[in-house]
């Protein structure tokens, strides 16, 4: 699905005209009552900052990474989910290149990024308003603290992230310097992007058997008119050859990695543009029947997403490094040892097409009326009264599979979620 980075003005809630597919998410603002974005957070920034006050917990700093190791065990990230890109796309642009790129580390609800020479920047999926962003300097301190930074929201807050403040995740290509060269190609990515417009900018470790992508490959000529898409980088197994990786926790920037980023991080906008429009309506006075009905269509399309609707198709996907493992152990399972977070990687990334976000800390916070419109649309879907082309990739195996991974694993199902008839 191709989609082309645009910059597009701020629209009033509610008041927006509809003039491009972005304008279907006008901006909503961050001093809405119904939402508290300004307040205090519950994010696992924000209790580990309070951890630090009370003494439970230390941050120890590192010659070569600062605090970066003791952040990311004290947030449950794993090491293994670096992902990294050299392109100039930060607050810390300056610092950003080939030799010095910039690393990302992820788990459900926090994102770390990390740059040598730079100071450590946190996004963190506060349940119930959306991404917190915040800022740790790499300068010893016997009292390290992340604090909060409104600068990030410059990127991270308009209709590019659905008009709340959410991921970017972009594919530019870029040059030698790590500087954008957007002639050539700039797009937001998620899991409907073709390979072939991901990862401008981006390094790559592992391959898919037939998918062409961006990534690892600096422009050295500036007035280009095409990507030059290489073997060699299409099966690059360490960056040991493109950097000194010496000075990082990983070789590796890991194409499952990767992939499982590109889902989460527009699915956690989806989620989170879901909840708020939720709860401005309740605040404002709509009924619950009110509610339902203005969210419907909204919720729908969280669903598509969530089961993969559209998906661009992989092949042989294999990676380098210990993430693919790590992230499958972390279930939940059923009773026959199922679970969403079992990848596929060989025609697409689940072998169950339904996130494992489902089980996240946001889905969980989604406002009453918004998880109900969720599930009644997951239930039509899975049970087969909402069909049609667009889900013609969940087979009956796939659609009883998850509805019962999700009657295992999930306290709150509706009892609607019933077995579905046997195919035999």
């Amino acid at each position: 699905m191709r989609r082309s980075l645009t910059v597009v003005a701020a629209a009033a809630w509610f008041g927006a005209v509809a003039t491009s597919a972005q304008l279907a998410f006008p901006v909503i603002e961050l001093t809405h009552p119904a939402l508290g974005y300004d307040q205090p957070t519950s994010d696992a920034v924000a209790s580990l900052n309070r951890r630090l006050d009370a003494g439970e917990v230390q941050l120890g700093f590192e010659d070569r990474t600062g605090y970066l190791g003791s952040v990311l065990q004290a947030l449950a990230v794993p090491v293994e989910s670096q992902i990294a890109l050299f392109s100039k796309t930060s607050l810390q642009a300056e610092l950003i290149g080939p030799e010095n790129p910039r690393t990302i580390f992820f788990n459900d609800d926090v994102a770390v990024a990390w740059m040598a020479g730079g100071f450590i920047e946190v996004a963190a999926q506060d349940p119930r308003t959306g991404p917190v962003f915040y800022l740790l300097s790499q300068m010893p301190s016997g009292a390290p603290r992340a604090v909060r930074d409104g600068r990030c929201l410059r990127c991270h807050y308009s209709a590019n992230t659905l008009g709340v403040p959410g991921y970017l995740v972009r594919s530019i290509p870029s040059g030698l310097d790590g500087g954008i060269l957007p002639w050539l190609g700039n797009y937001l990515t998620d899991h409907r992007s073709p390979l072939a417009e991901r990862w401008g900018g981006w390094y790559v470790t592992g391959r898919a058997a037939s998918g062409h992508h961006l990534g690892n490959a600096p422009v050295a000529d500036r007035s280009a008119q095409d990507v030059v898409v290489q073997e060699d980088n299409l099966r690059l197994t360490t960056l040991a050859g493109r950097f000194d990786t010496r000075a990082y926790l990983s070789p590796h920037s890991d194409i499952v990695a990767l992939l499982v980023f590109d889902h989460q991080m527009y699915l956690l906008n989806l989620l989170t543009r879901l909840g708020w429009e939720a709860r401005i309506l309740a605040h404002d006075g709509a009924s619950h029947d009110v509610v339902m009905t203005r969210i419907a269509e909204r919720a729908s399309e969280t669903v598509d997403y969530m089961l993969f609707v559209n998906e661009a198709p992989l092949d042989h996907v294999q990676g380098t490094s210990e993430f693919a493992r790590s992230f499958s152990a972390q279930g939940p399972r059923d009773s026959r040892g199922r679970s969403l977070r079992d990848l596929d990687l060989e025609r697409r990334l689940l072998r169950y097409p339904c996130s494992y976000m489902i089980h996240s800390d946001t889905f969980a916070a989604l406002p009453a009326a918004a998880k109900e419109a969720v599930y009644r649309r997951l239930w039509q879907v899975l049970s087969g009264s909402a069909d049609g082309p667009a889900y013609a990739h969940l087979s009956a195996d796939d659609r009883q599979a998850i509805v019962e991974i999700l009657r295992d694993t999930l306290s709150d199902l509706p009892d609607v979620f019933s077995p579905l008839p046997s195919r035999h």
